[in-house]
Parts: C-alpha cells; sequence; structure tokens
C-alpha cells in the first residue's frame, strides 16, 4: 500500500514550453534514494527498473547557490533532447553539436537527455527556478557516488531508457531512506492532482 499524498500547487514560472500531458491513467513514480545512489522506477505498484545516480556531493538542502540536492516529491515538468545521439552535449537547453565518450577528461557537461523537475513542496519549491534536472553525464565513472552539483545525473544509456519510459506527470521523490524502504512505501499521487498540476503549468 503506497503514500497516498496530496500536494499543495506551488505557482512557478516555467522556463520552456513543455511537453503535452500523458494521457489519465497510473502516473509512473521514480523513487531516488540518495543513501543508496539508486533510482527505481514504479508503474502501477511494479518496479519496472533500476538505475544507479549521482546525486550532490554537497549533501541535501533547496538553497539558491547551494548546489545541494532538494528532497521531497517533486513533477516531471519537461523534457528535453529526444532525438540526441548518446554523448551530444547540451548547454542552455540547447544542443551544442559536440558528443563526448564517458568519461571523457576534463569535462563535465551535461548530456544526453535533460529531465526537468519542479517541486511540489515547500522543502523542494526552488527545484525549477535552480534548474535541478535528472540527466545525462559523461562522469559515467562517478555514478553511484555523491558527485554532482545538485542534479541528479545519470548514465548515457540509463537516461534515454527512463526518458523512454515515463511521460510529463510523473512523480519524482527524493529520500534519505534506502531505496528498498521507499520500494515498500512508495508515493503515489492522484491521477487528477497530476493532471491539475501539468494543466496550471501549461496555462
Amino acid at each position: 500500500m503506497g503514500r497516498h499524498v496530496t500536494l499543495l500547487l506551488i505557482c512557478v514560472s516555467l522556463l520552456t514550453p513543455l511537453v503535452p500531458a500523458p494521457a489519465a491513467g497510473v502516473t509512473a513514480v521514480l523513487a531516488i534514494s540518495v543513501k543508496d545512489q539508486k533510482m527505481a522506477l514504479i508503474k502501477e505498484g511494479k518496479k519496472i527498473a533500476t538505475y544507479a545516480v549521482s546525486t550532490s556531493r554537497f549533501g541535501l538542502g533547496d538553497g539558491f547557490g547551494s548546489y545541494k540536492t532538494p528532497v521531497g516529491v517533486m513533477m516531471v515538468c519537461d523534457k528535453l533532447g529526444g532525438n540526441l545521439q548518446p554523448g551530444a552535449v547540451i548547454k542552455h537547453k540547447t544542443a551544442t553539436g559536440e558528443v563526448l565518450a564517458p568519461d571523457a577528461p576534463g569535462r563535465d557537461p551535461i548530456v544526453t537527455r535533460i529531465i526537468c523537475l519542479r517541486g511540489l513542496e515547500p522543502q523542494n519549491r526552488n527545484a525549477l527556478p535552480r534548474a535541478i534536472y535528472i540527466h545525462g553525464t559523461p562522469q559515467e565513472s562517478a555514478i553511484g557516488k555523491q558527485a554532482s552539483y545538485g542534479c541528479i545525473r545519470m548514465r548515457s544509456r540509463d537516461i534515454i531508457a527512463l526518458y523512454n519510459a515515463i511521460d510529463v506527470g510523473a512523480c519524482v521523490e527524493v529520500s534519505e531512506k534506502k531505496l528498498s524502504a521507499l520500494l515498500r512505501d512508495p508515493v503515489t499521487v492522484p491521477v487528477e492532482t497530476t493532471a491539475r498540476l501539468v494543466a496550471s503549468a501549461v496555462n
């Protein structure tokens, strides 16, 4: 039995247009364990996949300039880079044309895909204006360690798989709990609530 969460809508200006909202149904959940540095993709209450991730080297928080990863419940509000090849460098949400191999020496840009997050709770309300993303990284050897500057990093092959598996409106929970605990008691957001949040963001 998952935790049923009623969320207070936080009005924030979006930086880019949204991908159209998903059709009515069960919203996917991404459960991210900071303790384990792992993410589980959950659909209809079942774990579909598990990925290694990297959260902030500076710890947890939501302050501007803190470089920390926010915790709590957030929502996928945009997806960028759907046609890019693995390792494609993204700057200011635009592909530069450069492509990097995994663990390219001295390079640490965003690559491959961006999944934008919108905070839904007071403890993560700055996620969108802080540009907190789930995104690909060329520094794949650091995946599984706390090494980012606030975002949630993934290997290119994993961010591509995740990007293709979820829609705008997917629920994301970042927690200090172990992944096994999050899987035993996954957060759920009513579909009608998700639809309202996505519609309000578009409008």
